[in-house]
């Protein structure tokens, strides 16, 4: 469905603002320690924005995020989108060279960081450095949306590929792109598929814009892992009802039978698609529907996608998603 103009609906943050309105008790994320409400949530994201837009961010702003997988992760990326600036997201795991090139090449002004890596992120101009996992060091005022509210057209982040051609390159996504994303998926997917999604992807990898702004727009909550091979020990991996990930982390979940009965729905991404995992994934009794879902990061993560299904006899990348065209091209790029 082509009609309906998905990107022009405002900006990524505000589809979180508008469900906070809708169910401000309801949980919007559970980590191995907390639950955080969405107006929690969403205060803690205001406070830190607030602080943000003291030192100077607006939009086309980038600030960079150096941070472990806590709720501090989350709260500190809808800040920076309430601030107006971009995110960019920064793994503490990476080399310390990878890290400096990043903050140089994508023009970092501040970064928000952790004590355990204040040090890896020395380059940058400011930095905030968030204390405990609670965030509760934030200055308590609101941030004030009038004078740097973002606009569709504005970044919203900034994620780095591998670089397997050299040094890594940014691809720089405005929000119109994500928040046609999380619409077409709130069109495709139920409020009960993404009533607890599992965020195990490093928010260094676009999959993760799926993990955290679809079900947080949609009253779901964000389930967060450090990687999805953590979830059979999750304190929450029974509310975990979607997954969305590459077929080799799916496969070894299920070698392990780590994939809970609640888990109903499953996304892979990032890989060719055997055949038989699809087969297998739905042999578990509980999954009803495995997609593929194919893109690259420059098309905001996913560009096509398919509900497969266990009798197929090849596994297809289907039809574009809402917004979406596709043009199969021959050699001398012909359509």
């Amino acid at each position: 469905d082509t009609a309906r103009d998905y990107s022009d609906e405002g900006c990524l943050h505000q589809l979180f603002e508008q469900q906070v309105v809708r169910s401000p008790q309801a949980t919007a994320l559970i980590t191995p320690t907390q639950t955080l409400s969405y107006q929690i949530l969403n205060t803690k994201a205001d406070q830190l924005a607030r602080q943000l837009q003291a030192l100077g961010i607006k939009p086309e702003a980038r600030v960079g995020i150096c941070l472990d997988r806590s709720a501090n992760l989350i709260i500190a990326i809808l800040a920076v989108l309430k601030s107006g600036g971009a995110y960019v997201p920064l793994d503490p795991d990476y080399p310390r060279n990878r890290l400096t090139y990043i903050l140089e090449d994508a023009e970092v002004s501040v970064v928000i960081t952790q004590p355990e890596s204040e040090e890896i992120t020395a380059t940058a101009l400011q930095r905030i450095v968030l204390e405990d996992q609670e965030a509760s060091q934030y200055p308590a005022t609101s941030y004030t949306a009038s004078t740097t509210e973002p606009q569709p057209n504005n970044l919203a982040y900034i994620i780095y590929t591998s670089g397997s051609t050299g040094k890594p390159k940014g691809v720089a996504i405005e929000h119109s792109s994500p928040v046609a994303l999380v619409n077409w998926a709130k069109d495709v997917y139920s409020q009960e598929q993404l009533s607890g999604v599992l965020a195990a992807t490093s928010v260094c990898f676009d999959l993760s814009i799926f993990e955290i702004f679809v079900p947080l727009s949609s009253g779901g909550s964000v389930i967060l892992a450090d990687n999805v091979l953590q979830l059979p020990t999750l304190p929450a991996a029974q509310s975990v009802t979607l997954i969305n990930t590459v077929p080799t982390a799916i496969a070894e979940l299920a070698r392990i039978q780590g994939i809970p009965d609640s888990v109903t729905t499953i996304n892979l991404a990032g890989e060719p698609i055997p055949q038989t995992l699809v087969q297998q994934l739905y042999a578990l009794g509980s999954v009803q529907q495995v997609f593929n879902l194919y893109g690259p990061s420059e098309d905001t993560t996913y560009s096509t996608y398919t509900l497969l299904s266990p009798d197929d006899a090849i596994v297809p990348i289907g039809t574009p998603i809402a917004n979406t065209q596709a043009h199969i091209l021959d050699n001398q790029q012909n359509f």
